[in-house]
């Protein structure tokens, strides 16, 4: 009975069909337009200064404490290499949740809320894909690029000029 089921899913599962949409939180950084899932997002907050961390990464702002809650922050800005965010409060946080991780992405502003049809969604051209790895697709909003982020490679490396590790082990 099982078998048979499963062979019936494979049957007759197919692509997303033509009229399935992501829905997308678009937030800016300088002239650059980002987003992500809405499933992501737990909420969007003003920014609150962190406190950093020796050792961190160059992309790591610091942590705070969210409602008891010690989460990392990470500064897009520094992640897409265009220095280092001169927060204020126009600034605003993005917490996200990404796999087991609860963390914070500092951007200038969040611009919208849009529904993306998935055949919309473009791949990365494979030089950003090669490099950085931080873009998963593209998607075309009216006269505006929407790069969407693969915050699990965000947060891993932030796309910074891969820095030498040295090995706790060692």
């Amino acid at each position: 009975m099982t078998m048979t089921l499963q062979l019936g899913e494979k049957h007759f599962s197919s692509p997303q069909p033509e009229s399935a949409a992501r829905r997308i939180v678009t937030f800016k950084v300088g002239e650059r337009t980002f987003g992500i899932d809405v499933g992501m997002v737990r909420e969007i907050k003003g920014w609150q200064a962190t406190t950093p961390l020796p050792h961190a990464a160059p992309h790591v702002r610091g942590v705070l404490n969210l409602r008891g809650v010690i989460l990392a922050v990470y500064d897009l800005r520094t992640a897409i290499g265009l220095g280092a965010t001169d927060a204020t409060a126009t600034h605003v946080i993005v917490v996200v949740d990404v796999a087991d991780k609860t963390a914070g992405l500092l951007v200038d502003s969040v611009s919208d809320i849009v529904d993306v049809p998935v055949s919309a969604v473009r791949p990365a051209p494979d030089l950003e894909r090669d490099e950085r790895g931080l873009i998963e697709g593209l998607v075309l909003l009216e006269s505006d690029i929407v790069a969407l982020l693969d915050l699990a490679a965000v947060i891993r490396d932030g796309g910074a000029e891969a820095q030498p590790r040295t090995s706790r082990a060692a």
